[in-house]
């Protein structure tokens, strides 16, 4: 099953970040989040991406053109230019990357990726958010609902800690930051049919608005609520917190 990855966008409220390179190429830990999830896909058995680039899309081909090269020792004749490896890369992945425009909205990234992901049920996710989902869990319930489109519920991380305070306006105790108690959203993680493509626009339609509209009204579209790890990294804020969890050796969305 192919595994759609949108990472064409331009990352705007991380431009810290993102003036020399896209946003799915911000790195956490040395690694870029792309190649995280990524990695969280291929625990689950899943390595065959089709990657919709965009915005500075080139430093997302040169990453994978010249993974090998940076991954693997190798012995180059400077005479021929012939090149001999000692070894496979770490990631044995098909990756293939697709230019879908520099201005192209989700909705139209997706649909320019019709004939790269074939007529097979395939995922799609944005390059720039890490969870714990049990991938092989969506998939099973995406089955079973015998939909046309599968998106992940999740709640949005909370921004504070809290504070418990009694009637006599004491404070008694502080809690650390907890996933919200608001409605569920929109987390990515997407599985669909083909038929998916029926319900798309132009290049200039989010997925998140008319498509989703659309396959919510006609009964289309199954909900796989997931309570556990998810994090997007819209601003440098977000980016820090993702690093500090690297660091702690604890980060949720590893294998």
């Amino acid at each position: 099953m192919k595994v759609v990855l949108l990472a064409g966008g331009k990352g705007t409220r991380l431009a810290e970040e993102t003036l020399l390179r896209p946003k799915p190429m911000v790195e956490i830990g040395g690694i870029p989040i792309l190649e995280h999830i990524m990695r969280h896909y291929a625990a689950h058995g899943f390595t065959d991406f089709v990657v919709a680039c965009g915005y500075l899309g080139h430093v997302i081909k040169e990453h994978f053109a010249s993974y090998r090269d940076r991954t693997v020792d190798f012995t180059v004749s400077l005479g021929t230019g012939a090149v001999a490896y000692h070894g496979n890369t770490p990631q044995d992945w098909n990756v293939t990357l697709v230019d879908t425009g520099m201005e192209t909205m989700t909705g139209g990234r997706l649909g320019r990726l019709k004939d790269f992901v074939g007529d097979s049920t395939f995922m799609m996710t944005y390059g720039d958010g890490l969870s714990d989902i049990p991938v092989g869990e969506l998939v099973r319930h995406h089955k079973n609902g015998d939909r046309v489109a599968t998106v992940t519920a999740v709640r949005p991380p909370a921004r504070f800690g809290s504070l418990v305070i009694n009637d006599d306006d004491c404070v008694t105790a502080f809690e650390e930051k907890v996933s919200s108690s608001v409605a569920l959203i929109n987390g990515g993680f997407f599985v669909f049919e083909p038929a998916v493509f029926d319900y798309l626009e132009d290049d200039a339609t989010p997925f998140e608005s008319l498509p989703m509209e659309r396959l919510a009204s006609a009964g289309q579209l199954s909900a796989f609520r997931h309570e556990g790890f998810w994090q997007p990294m819209d601003t440098l804020r977000d980016k820090l917190e993702l690093e500090r969890l690297w660091e702690s050796g604890r980060a949720p969305w590893t294998p």
